[in-house]
């Protein structure tokens, strides 16, 4: 399983998922834990918001971890067969954690989008 996390500082995790170009992907490794694969820094033109359709880097996610989007965002990733969640917690190693041994983030506060 991969874990993709939007976090524009590479340090917790950030929202506003559509117009992110920085993610933390982590891969579950023999202990079953997540391990940090890589970090995409994509330019502005390769965010979801602005991706005109095609193969993605973030295709390799199976769940994307951010602290926020909308549910044109939620539907675009299940699209392209990626679980959105969305938290309210900022350790993006802990969220990868919790979502890889099925336990549940705390939600994010709710907002108009």
């Amino acid at each position: 399983m991969k874990v993709a996390v939007t976090s524009q500082n590479f340090r917790t995790i950030t929202g506003h998922a559509g117009k992110t170009r920085r993610f933390l992907i982590y891969e579950v490794n023999d202990a079953g834990m997540p391990q940090e694969l890589e970090r995409l820094d994509l330019p502005k033109e390769m965010s979801m918001h602005a991706w005109q359709g095609g193969p993605h880097p973030l295709d390799v996610a199976d769940v994307l971890i951010t602290a926020g989007c909308g549910d044109g965002f939620v539907n675009k990733m299940a699209m392209r067969n990626i679980r959105v969640v969305r938290t309210s917690a900022t350790d993006p190693l802990a969220a990868a954690a919790a979502v890889i041994e099925g336990k549940p983030l705390p939600e994010p506060e709710s907002h108009a989008h």
